[in-house]
């Protein structure tokens, strides 16, 4: 009896039926503990973590995933700008079966650099956006041409910003087919201090930014004068905008009351070194005042040309320059310019080089920095900093000059020239 027990157990076929068993114990456990037993509210927030076409492929799995998918909560921020070859077939799939009222932002990828270009964007589509989607309030169009819409009047009404990179616009695109009443503000001082009155019914748009949009001209940023809610304005290597384009838009004093980009509170004016353009130095725009305008920021080419002309703006509180080189005369000359400027309290500097002059005096440690920049990154630079660091003297020199201003440093570095 003993020895056949021992060559049942010795049974290859006996150990592998009951490894058999135990494996199917186990699966049938985990089985029962899959993914139709969570929550719907963990099952969405799973959900959450998918791009919009690994979203689309989910809703096929089951019935009740496709319910999932549909959930308003998926659907606020859509960024299609990484699905390549997005049709007007495959906006108006999406339209109807899971964009809804929980949109909020969308960013869209146009045709204008595909090879088999067409239509991107229709009218029909446009209307159908703001009607399924009516707390839409950010639109981002990147390589989208424009060119078939005749103006910006057939996006949604509940935009509040609109970002547009790359882009190719028509004449009139900004064009606002409404008539706007000139505001009869006659009591208006250089503050451009209005009381709040109801603004007309027509674009809501508060916020514009254009980045690498070669064909935003002037006539473009005239038609923006009937915009009642425009605040804030964003050119970024908009190329054909000119001095004069921009001195005719700016707010100011005039037979009605205050005339022009009268409430536009931010202005962003940057041009980046490119090969092949010849720049307008726009900035120069801003020597005619600009009543009103209270942040300014100045990049790239436009640094050198807009510190001339930031004295006369009056009611200027912050004021950016970014991604430029500077050098040191130049600074503290405008610094003394700034003075006149009660209002000013904010001065930043971002990814600036400061050009420094190299005193013979000066030892063999700081003659090695030479070309290699010394980094002045972070937030306010104070007095207790090293005497010997470059960025502590210049520092304390425009605090000098500007008592009441905040001066802030990021990703600043050092260059010196010789004498």
């Amino acid at each position: 009896m003993k020895a056949h027990y021992r060559r049942a157990s010795a049974d290859p076929s006996n150990t592998l039926r009951k490894k058999c068993e135990v494996f199917t114990d186990i699966m049938d456990e985990f089985t029962s503990c899959s993914l139709e037993y969570l929550p719907e509210n963990i099952l969405i927030d799973v959900l959450s973590y998918l791009s919009i076409r690994e979203l689309v492929r989910a809703g096929r799995v089951c019935k009740r995933w496709r319910r999932l998918v549909k959930d308003q909560r998926l659907w606020r921020l859509v960024d299609l700008t990484a699905w390549k070859g997005t049709t007007s077939r495959i906006l108006w799939a999406l339209l109807r079966q899971y964009l809804g009222c929980g949109l909020r932002c969308l960013r869209l990828r146009g045709l204008l650099l595909s090879v088999r270009g067409g239509t991107f964007l229709s009218e029909a589509w446009l209307k159908a956006l703001s009607t399924r989607c009516p707390r839409l309030g950010r639109l981002y169009l990147l390589h989208a041409d424009l060119r078939s819409l005749p103006s910006c009047q057939l996006l949604p009404p509940s935009l509040k910003v609109l970002e547009l990179r790359g882009c190719e616009l028509p004449h009139g695109f900004f064009n606002q087919d409404l008539p706007t009443p000139s505001p009869a503000y006659a009591g208006a001082t250089s503050s451009a201090k209005q009381k709040d009155r109801p603004t007309p019914s027509g674009i809501s748009i508060e916020s514009l930014i254009l980045n690498n949009v070669p064909s935003f001209k002037d006539h473009h940023l005239q038609s923006l004068t009937s915009w009642q809610r425009l605040s804030r304005l964003e050119l970024c290597d908009t190329f054909r905008v000119t001095a004069n384009g921009l001195r005719s838009c700016a707010a100011k004093d005039g037979t009605c009351g205050v005339e022009g980009l009268f409430r536009l509170k931010s202005l962003e004016i940057s041009i980046t070194i490119r090969q092949g353009y010849q720049l307008q130095m726009a900035s120069f725009g801003l020597g005619a005042g600009w009543l009103g305008l209270e942040e300014l920021s100045l990049g790239g080419k436009e640094v050198a040309h807009g510190l001339l002309c930031v004295s006369r703006l009056k009611d200027l509180k912050r004021l950016y320059l970014k991604a430029c080189t500077i050098r040191e005369m130049q600074i503290v000359r405008s610094c003394r310019m700034l003075r006149d400027l009660a209002g000013l309290h904010r001065l930043e500097f971002l990814d600036v080089v400061f050009q420094l002059r190299l005193c013979p005096s000066e030892g063999e440690g700081e003659e090695e920095q030479e070309g290699e920049g010394t980094p002045a990154g972070g937030d306010n630079v104070n007095s207790e900093s090293k005497p010997d660091e470059p960025i502590s003297k210049l520092h304390r020199t425009l605090a000098v000059l500007l008592p009441c201003c905040t001066l802030t440093y990021s990703n600043c570095s050092v260059r010196y020239n010789e004498p």
